[in-house]
C-alpha cells in the first residue's frame, strides 16, 4: 500500500506530504480546488499519467512483490519518485527507470478504472478467469488446458513450417539452382586449407630465383678452396669439428635450395598466380578457405533438402490434419467445462449488480477462429445491449461487479485501486450502492477515489479535503467534525442547511 505521498511544485499546489493508511480513501472539495490535479499527479508517478510536477515520490510497503533488479524485496518499502527539469525523469529505488517499464512494473499490484480503459473485459482475461474458476473445480480441467495448448503450439510450428515450404516450393527452381551455382563455384575451385600461404611461397621463391642462382655460383669459390681451412687448423693443432659440421649444415642448405630451384623449372608462374587469385577471391567472399568449404557443405544440405521438399510437404500436410482433428476435440471440451462456469461468473456479477441498482447482464460463449485460447469469444450485453452501446455509469458499475467478482474468488491481497469519476452522475441512491461494493473490496484493496457524491465519501475510512484560496490548492485529512460539514456542504451546497447536517450525521452513522 502506499503509506506516503510528496508532491512539490504543480500547478495550484506548492507543497503536499500526505501520509496514507489501508481501506478506502476519497478526496472531495468544490470544483476547481485541484482534486483531479492531485490525483493525476499521483497516478503519474505510476506510469499512468503526463502530469509534470517538480518533484513527486511515493512511499509503497507490505506489497508481495520481488524485483531483484530494481531491489524490491517482499514486503519491503520502496520509492517511486519523479522530478522535472529540463526532462523528465522516473525512479524506483533511486534507480532510473522508463516509464514503459515503470507502468509495466506498477500493474503488477495496481489498478486504475477510468472511462477508457476496458482492458478488464478483453477476451482473454475474462477466459483466464473461467478457466480459474475451472481449475478450482475439477481437478482434471488444469490437464487438459495443458494439452491443448501444448497440442496447439506443435499445431502452429507445422503450419509455420508448411507455409515455409509452399514458399519454398514457389521458388524451389531458382533456389536449387543458386544452391548447384554456390556448390560448382567452390567445387571447381577445389581449395585446400592453408593453401594460400603455400603458393605465396612458391610466388615469393620464383621472384627470387635468379638472384638466388646468382648468389649461390658466387659461393662456390668458398667451398673450392674449404680444405686450405682445414690443413691450416690442422697445422696450428685446433680442432676442425666445429668448422666441418658448419661446413656440411652450409652445403646441405645450399643444396637443397638448388635442387628447390630445379623444380621450379616445372613451375607455370601464370597458374601459381591465377590460383593466388582464385583462393584469395574465395577468402574476401566467405572470411577464409574453412568458412568456403562449410557454405558448400551447407549449400549441399540445401539442396539435398530441396529434393525432399515434396515428400517433406506431404508428411508435414498429414500431420496438419491430425493435429487439428486433435486440437478441435480438445477446444470443444474446454468449451463445455468453460460454459459449466460462465453461469457462476454471470450470477456472481448479477447479486453485485443488484446491489449497483442494475440487472440483466448476460454473458455467452461465442465461437471465433482458433487461437491460443480456444475458439471461445466471451460476450457480455446488459439488457441485450453490448457494452459498448451502454452508458459510463452502466460501464463503471458493471466494471466495479467483475472486479469484485474476481477478488471473492480469487482473495488478491495487497494491491492499490484508483478510481477515475467512480460516482460522478449517479443518484445518491446508485452511489451509495458503489460504496457498499468499495468497502467489500476494499478488504484486498487499498483505494483512492475522488469522490463527487456524499454516500461514498461518508462510507470511505478516510476522507481528505481539497480546498483553493488566492490560486493556491491545499490537502488535510479531516476528523469526524470536519468530516460532517464537508459532507453538508456536499449535499446543501455553500449555504449548508440543519437537514444537511443531520443528514451528513445520519450518513457517518
Amino acid at each position: 500500500m502506499i503509506n506516503r505521498f510528496y508532491l512539490e511544485d504543480y500547478l495550484s499546489f506548492d507543497k503536499v506530504d500526505l501520509e496514507f493508511k489501508s481501506g478506502l480513501t476519497v478526496f472531495t472539495g468544490a470544483s476547481g480546488a485541484g482534486k483531479s490535479i492531485l490525483m493525476s499527479s499521483i497516478l503519474s508517478l505510476f506510469g499512468n499519467s503526463d502530469a509534470k510536477p517538480m518533484i513527486s515520490e511515493v512511499s509503497i510497503d507490505n506489497l508481495k512483490i520481488d524485483c531483484e533488479e530494481y531491489g524490491v524485496s517482499l514486503n519491503e518499502e520502496f520509492i517511486i519518485k519523479q522530478i522535472n527539469t529540463t526532462k523528465t525523469r522516473y525512479l524506483l529505488n533511486n534507480q532510473t527507470i522508463s516509464k514503459k517499464n515503470l507502468k509495466e512494473f506498477c500493474q503488477i499490484f495496481s489498478k486504475h478504472l477510468h472511462l477508457k480503459n476496458v482492458d478488464d473485459f478483453q477476451n482473454n482475461k475474462i477466459i483466464d478467469f473461467l478457466d480459474f474458476l475451472a481449475k478450482k473445480d475439477d481437478k482434471n480441467f488444469e490437464n487438459l488446458l495443458l494439452n491443448f495448448k501444448e497440442k496447439f503450439k506443435q499445431l502452429k510450428e507445422l503450419k509455420q513450417k508448411l507455409e515455409k515450404t509452399n514458399k519454398d516450393e514457389q521458388d524451389l527452381e531458382e533456389l536449387k539452382e543458386f544452391a548447384k551455382f554456390e556448390i560448382e563455384k567452390i567445387k571447381s575451385i577445389d581449395p585446400k586449407v592453408d593453401e594460400y600461404d603455400e603458393l605465396k611461397y612458391i610466388k615469393d621463391n620464383l621472384s627470387k630465383k635468379d638472384k638466388i642462382q646468382d648468389v649461390l655460383e658466387k659461393t662456390q669459390p668458398f667451398f673450392n678452396n674449404i680444405h686450405q681451412i682445414t690443413s691450416a687448423l690442422k697445422l696450428l693443432d685446433k680442432k676442425s669439428d666445429f668448422f666441418d659440421d658448419c661446413i656440411n649444415e652450409l652445403s646441405n642448405i645450399f643444396e637443397q635450395s638448388k635442387d628447390d630451384i630445379a623444380n621450379m623449372d616445372d613451375i607455370n608462374i601464370e597458374e601459381v598466380l591465377d590460383r593466388i587469385e582464385k583462393i584469395s577471391n574465395l577468402q574476401k567472399r566467405y572470411g577464409s578457405i574453412e568458412n568456403a568449404l562449410e557454405h558448400k557443405k551447407q549449400k549441399e544440405i540445401e539442396l539435398e533438402g530441396y529434393e525432399n521438399i515434396l515428400f517433406e510437404k506431404a508428411i508435414l500436410e498429414k500431420n496438419i490434419k491430425k493435429f487439428t482433428i486433435l486440437v478441435d476435440e480438445l477446444s470443444r471440451e474446454l468449451t463445455e467445462k468453460r460454459k459449466n462456469h460462465i453461469k457462476t461468473l454471470e450470477n456472481t456479477i448479477n447479486e453485485y449488480l443488484q446491489y449497483l441498482y442494475l440487472n440483466g447482464l448476460k454473458i455467452e460463449l461465442n465461437e471465433k477462429d482458433l487461437d491460443k485460447n480456444g475458439k471461445d469469444e466471451v460476450y457480455f450485453s446488459l439488457n441485450n445491449t453490448p457494452l459498448n452501446k451502454i452508458s459510463s455509469g452502466e460501464f463503471n458499475r458493471i466494471r466495479l461487479a467483475l472486479l469484485a467478482t474476481k477478488n471473492k474468488y480469487e482473495c488478491q491481497n495487497g494491491g492499490i485501486l484508483f478510481l477515475d469519476e467512480i460516482d460522478a452522475n449517479l443518484s445518491g441512491k446508485e452511489s451509495e450502492s458503489i460504496a457498499r461494493v468499495l468497502q467489500e473490496l476494499s478488504e484486498f484493496y487499498q483505494i483512492f477515489a475522488i469522490s463527487h457524491q456524499p454516500q461514498l465519501s461518508a462510507t470511505a475510512h478516510h476522507h481528505f479535503l481539497i480546498q483553493k484560496e488566492d490560486n493556491i490548492s491545499t490537502v488535510k485529512i479531516l476528523n469526524k467534525k470536519q468530516r460532517v460539514q464537508e459532507i453538508s456542504r456536499m449535499i446543501s451546497g455553500e449555504n449548508i442547511t440543519t437537514q444537511a447536517i443531520e443528514f451528513a450525521n445520519e450518513l457517518l452513522g
